[in-house]
């Protein structure tokens, strides 16, 4: 049975190896940028406010700070979270045990949850939660018994209070925009994954029949004409087995881009199947669309081109049907796959249009 293999927060199931979580980890390194440059200004606020232990304290940090992001940056990141880890804690208690707990160093300590689900497994991070909230309560209640150990003013640890405050607010927003733009950017990447064809980037067969169903629900809805175009390249086993199947896949490559300079903003094209395309024309009539699919095909004809010293010309055969008001999608394909097989028995490289019924 295949195991995990042990990473900076634990046991990586063996599905998951190749996801490293870039994204994560360049984040802490800026939050360890800025982290560090919130510490340089705690020591001068420190320092003027006649605290100079937590003004010390805060180079300590700074130093543990630019640690952790050099480790980061050499992906040693188990040790980085650990600094941070410690820097945290740390600085959150002393800060607390020093000023008292109205200074809202405390607050810290909680940006560490959405970080903790982030980068280890769930077990571990609710582990982890659990152990955080027991330390945050456990220094809660410390504080009811210990007076501050080096109290300032009133009107100075109101200043502090905001500031950590600020400070909070600003890097859970920074965290929150972070989360939502790469769960945007995730969803956007599935969406891709599940309605593109992973060779020629154009639309593949599943997402190709939802819309060409919408455009069918358009057309029952108001009188609108809707045609298909199904095209199919010439002799294509050929290529296969003469210049081999990477060769079949640069040919499939070069004709999506081909036939997509060719159609119009509103035309949709995806690979039907094998060397098949398939191609929706909205708005656009029988006559129309031989004519687009007649550019189509004489584009392709006349394209020359060379590929690992070979040099290549490649012919579609292209069928058209209209769509007709209450016929099932799967009837108006046949009825251009019908086309299309009257193109391939006239010769190849033609345009064909079926008007006959089935």
């Amino acid at each position: 049975m295949a195991q995990g293999r042990k990473t900076e927060t634990g046991l990586e199931p063996v599905g998951r190896r190749k996801h490293s979580r870039p994204q994560f980890w360049q984040l802490a390194r800026r939050c360890c940028q800025l982290a560090a440059s919130v510490d340089v200004a705690f020591f001068f606020l420190f320092h003027l406010l006649g605290s100079p232990i937590l003004a010390w304290i805060n180079i300590a940090s700074v130093s543990l700070y630019l640690a952790a992001f050099h480790l980061l940056s050499t992906r040693r990141n188990g040790l980085a979270i650990a600094l941070i880890w410690t820097e945290v804690i740390i600085h959150a208690a002393l800060g607390t045990l020093l000023i008292g707990w109205d200074s809202g160093f405390h607050y810290f300590l909680l940006m560490f949850i959405p970080a903790l689900f982030a980068g280890m497994t769930t077990t571990r991070a609710w582990i982890a939660v659990a152990g955080l909230w027991a330390f945050y309560v456990s220094l809660y209640a410390m504080m009811w018994f210990v007076e501050p150990l080096q109290p300032i003013s009133s009107n100075a640890l109101l200043g502090v209070f905001l500031f950590n405050l600020t400070v909070v607010f600003c890097m859970f927003s920074y965290l929150s925009l972070f989360y939502v733009n790469t769960v945007s950017s995730a969803q956007r990447k599935l969406q891709f994954m599940a309605t593109t064809d992973p060779l020629t980037r154009l639309f593949n067969r599943r997402h190709m029949i939802e819309l060409a169903e919408k455009e069918i629900a358009r057309c029952e809805r108001h009188p609108l004409q809707l045609t298909f175009l199904l095209l199919d390249i010439d002799h294509f086993k050929q290529f296969n087995d003469r210049y081999g199947h990477d060769m079949g896949d640069r040919v499939l490559q070069r004709m999506s881009a081909l036939l997509t300079s060719v159609l119009r903003t509103q035309d949709s094209l995806g690979r039907w199947g094998g060397e098949e395309f398939l191609t929706l024309l909205p708005d656009t009539d029988g006559e129309q669309a031989l004519l687009i699919a007649e550019r189509m095909r004489a584009t392709v004809e006349q394209d020359q081109w060379e590929c690992e010293g070979f040099a290549l010309s490649v012919t579609l055969s292209i069928g058209v049907s209209e769509y007709r008001l209450g016929e099932d999608l799967s009837v108006a394909i046949a009825r251009a796959d019908r086309a299309l097989y009257q193109g391939k028995e006239g010769g190849r490289n033609r345009v064909e249009l079926e008007l006959a019924e089935l």
